[in-house]
């Protein structure tokens, strides 16, 4: 906070409190000289306000569930969860050992404890997890529930140090073999939408809800879905989707279209996104039109993946207030991902990410408003036309009229204290054209060693300063129709045969 401002703090007892809040939300957070501080006062109201109480506790044992990892004990869960409901609410337990169960709906003011030495065994069969209508990647379509499920509750919670393995690998192989056939028919673009597989957990119009300290494992498809919800807590998750297979969009944890959402001291390994802001896809997001903003994401590592923090592809209902800080990256293909489709409309705007550690990277920062168009644009084939389609289908294939409505835009994106090693390359930050441009980028104090320092296109007052890039191949970065940009960075160690870009103005 500027000395300026702290007069008008001094008048009354109320406004005194209220700065003093803004500095605690600042941290010592430096995001380098600019003409305005962000505010992110904001920040101190994220994440659940309330926790079920503790005077009820059920063990689901007494309802009938068994430790026998062949017995099917998803009644006798669900009733002590039920039951639990019934009397006001409190804690469900289990005692420890190996439970298969399909599909669990927790309800408000109840506490699914999952204590250490407890794990619950997803079932394998599609047919345990009841159908209903959900969003799946940016549409709202009839989809399998997950694993376990909170929808439309008030105040619960899933907690303990027990496991949650979702054993997803029939999935996995299910979407495998039906990418090769989908590809071969020209339809790419909606195989994964046609290949229903089982979400890990999806709270779904809920608010004040704590996931924590338990394992999330081998989800078949996105690992923890917050939707349509607010005032969200995910503390000390470890989640691990890289076992046993390459596991298709086995995304770590995704935030869609919801806000005030706490995310702190997790551990994600997985094979698609990490930590995922989306906000929905196409006409149909367009139509819904509910943005992800207010989300704190700290103490956290990403391990493999897509991206530490990534906003999209779906970004039809807007994402903005996004703060990362104190993270790590390891082996992670981007610390930040900024990602859309010409198609997609929304705007991404006010990310903020601090104080991060990298480590084995592709790319510190990568933003593309034109994002894998294989799998980003709906067309059908002539083999298909004139032919009965599924409903989702002609959902996917809807027009964005006018087409202007399907422009993203990015801005107001700032990046400090970033150390980073083993870097592929530095960054990735490309617009579309003169007229739709990625704006007002900051990227401040940061120290990388990268094999290549990568490309800038197509931006407007993009600035890079108190930056030193350690370049491996020794080239140049590449500047590219940018305007009123300032790109600041020393290289070191200094080369004779490659050019340091100490000033360059655009």
């Amino acid at each position: 906070m500027r000395v300026s401002n702290l007069l008008p703090c001094l008048l009354t007892g109320a406004l005194f409190w209220a700065c003093n809040s803004a500095k605690q939300t600042d941290k010592g957070f430096e995001w380098g000289q600019l003409s305005q501080q962000p505010d992110l006062s904001w920040a101190d109201s994220v994440g659940s306000r309330q926790i079920p109480a503790k005077n009820l506790v059920l063990s689901a044992n007494h309802f009938g569930a068994v430790a026998d990892s062949n017995q099917i004990s998803t009644a006798a869960i669900q009733q002590a969860i039920d039951s639990c409901a019934a009397a006001g609410g409190g804690t469900v337990t289990l005692q420890p050992g190996y439970y298969q169960t399909g599909a669990l709906f927790v309800k408000s003011n109840v506490n699914l404890r999952l204590d250490k030495g407890v794990t619950l065994l997803a079932c394998t069969d599609l047919q345990a997890y009841p159908e209903f209508q959900s969003r799946i990647a940016g549409i709202e379509m009839i989809w399998p529930s997950a694993v376990i499920n909170i929808i439309g509750e008030k105040n619960a919670s899933i907690s303990g140090e027990g496991t949650l393995d979702c054993r997803g690998k029939v999935f996995w192989d299910q979407y495998w073999t039906m990418r090769k056939e989908y590809e071969a028919k020209g339809l790419r673009w909606i195989v994964d939408y046609d290949c229903k597989r089982v979400r890990g957990i999806l709270v779904e119009r809920s608010s004040d809800i704590t996931l924590s300290g338990f394992t999330l494992m081998r989800t078949g498809f996105w690992g923890c879905q917050i939707l349509y919800s607010d005032h969200c807590t995910l503390d000390g998750l470890t989640i691990n989707n890289n076992i046993g297979g390459h596991g298709p969009s086995t995304d770590g944890i995704d935030i869609d279209s919801s806000n005030n959402i706490l995310v702190e001291n997790c551990d994600i390994d997985c094979n698609d996104d990490n930590i995922c802001i989306k906000s929905g896809r196409d006409a149909d997001g367009l139509r819904v039109n509910r943005p992800t903003e207010y989300v704190v994401i700290r103490n956290c590592v990403a391990r493999k993946g897509a991206g530490l923090i990534t906003c999209g592809s779906e970004t039809s209902g807007s994402i903005r207030n996004i703060l990362g800080y104190d993270l790590k990256a390891v082996g992670t293909s981007a610390v930040l991902r900024l990602k859309s489709a010409m198609n997609r409309g929304g705007t991404v705007e006010n990310i903020y990410m601090t104080r991060i550690e990298a480590d084995s990277t592709r790319h510190v920062l990568a933003a593309d408003l034109n994002w894998n168009p294989s799998y980003s644009y709906s067309t059908l084939p002539d083999a298909y036309k004139d032919k009965e389609i599924p409903e989702h289908w002609k959902v996917m294939l809807t027009p964005v009229l006018p087409v202007e409505k399907g422009y993203p835009h990015f801005r107001n994106v700032y990046m400090s204290h970033v150390k980073a090693s083993n870097v592929k390359e530095f960054i990735s930050a490309s617009g579309w054209n003169d007229s739709l441009r990625l704006e007002n980028f900051y990227l401040y104090a940061i120290e990388a060693q990268v094999d290549r320092p990568g490309k800038i296109r197509y931006t407007r007052n993009f600035n890079l300063s108190e930056t030193t890039l350690n370049i491996k191949e020794k080239v140049t970065i590449k500047l590219e129709e940018n305007e009123e940009s300032n790109i600041h960075f020393n290289e070191t160690p200094p080369s004779a045969d490659s050019r340091t870009a100490g000033n360059l103005r655009h």
